[in-house]
């Protein structure tokens, strides 16, 4: 964590910025590698670094980072007119900062605390990689237990319940689609009962250690129509291709275009209104976005699912998702799962 730190110090240096302020509590995480909810972490451009919460954490900032300064919340200070701060924070926080500090000019860094939080330390990919291959033994396991005549609510309980058994709970709320619901890209599950006949379509991510996992997988009757067939061939190649394309120094919009333009050829590209993919990690949604609006170049050591998807609304949906780790020569795929 310490790495990204001295980044962030440069980054201020260069910009003329006498400080930073993190709120957010994942980006705390990030920085510090604490977890708290309720916490400001000020990195001054030249200085000591000072972890601020409240009585409720100090001993426990004490014992998993003996080194930090930490003080009181209450009592928040930095020095400088020229403040970096994130403009994902209420209304009302930003508002108090500016009555406390008359004539400091606050500027927005969020983008720079998420672009030095999407190149992962290597404890972080560790972590992120185990976190995935406990999603692709739960898949496992859930396919065992699932049965015609579940819910969809049933089958969602089933996967809730393997992960708060072997990890920390849901990433993300799962979502299972039979037979036509999977044209909702995120449909909510609801009473739909599986005859065992229907394709289904999993969205799952497991959280373990802090960290989220997440994979898209369906489940395809050996009958199934000719349309379905030819649906779920293109999205297996287009995904197969984004995955083979993947190259690092490329922007995550090239990346998108990989596998937009396969099924924009193949005759569906309306059917395709999602991004190809996001980054994972202390969150299951963050930077870099693979979407036609993705700038940030992918570097090694950033995390980017490729799920791309067709749907047919009223008809049927398929989407499929791998989690992939940037390298210096490609990508590695964290996803195991048969697709």
């Amino acid at each position: 964590m310490n790495g990204r730190i001295e980044q962030l110090k440069e980054y201020l240096k260069a910009e003329g910025l006498d400080a930073a302020l993190i709120f957010d509590e994942y980006n705390v995480r990030a920085f510090t590698g604490i977890e708290c909810d309720n916490a400001c972490v000020v990195v001054p451009a030249k200085g000591e670094t000072v972890f601020w919460t409240d009585f409720r954490y100090v001993p426990m900032v004490h014992r998993v980072a003996p080194d930090l300064t930490v003080k009181d919340i209450k009592n928040v200070k930095f020095a400088g007119r020229k403040i970096g701060y994130e403009p994902s924070m209420t209304h009302s926080r930003f508002l108090g900062l500016q009555k406390k500090h008359p004539g400091v000019e606050f500027v927005d860094v969020e983008a720079k605390l998420k672009e030095l939080r999407a190149v992962k330390t290597d404890e972080e990919i560790e972590k992120l990689r185990k976190a995935e291959l406990l999603n692709d033994m739960i898949w496992a396991m859930a396919q065992e237990k699932f049965k015609p005549g579940m819910t969809e609510r049933d089958m969602a309980r089933v996967i809730q319940l393997l992960m708060v058994e072997h990890g920390d709970g849901e990433a993300f709320a799962t979502i299972v689609c039979v037979g036509k619901n999977a044209a909702e890209c995120h449909h909510v599950p609801d009473d739909t009962v599986w005859n065992g006949k229907e394709p289904v379509l999993v969205d799952m991510g497991v959280k373990l250690d802090g960290v989220c996992s997440d994979m898209t997988r369906n489940i395809v009757p050996p009958r199934v129509s000719r349309l379905y067939r030819k649906i779920y061939k293109t999205v297996l190649e287009a995904n197969m291709k984004a995955i083979k394309g993947l190259k690092p120094g490329m922007t995550g919009k090239a990346l998108d275009k990989i596998a937009r333009d396969y099924i924009k050829a193949a005759g569906f590209g309306d059917c395709f209104g999602h991004s190809l993919g996001h980054g994972v990690g202390y969150q299951v949604h963050e930077a870099p976005m693979a979407s036609v609006k993705g700038k940030m170049k992918l570097r090694p050591g950033m995390l980017v699912t490729i799920e791309p998807g067709i749907y047919l609304e009223g008809n049927l949906g398929v989407r499929i998702e791998d989690l992939v780790l940037v390298t210096e020569k490609g990508c590695e795929v964290l996803s195991h799962s048969d697709k």
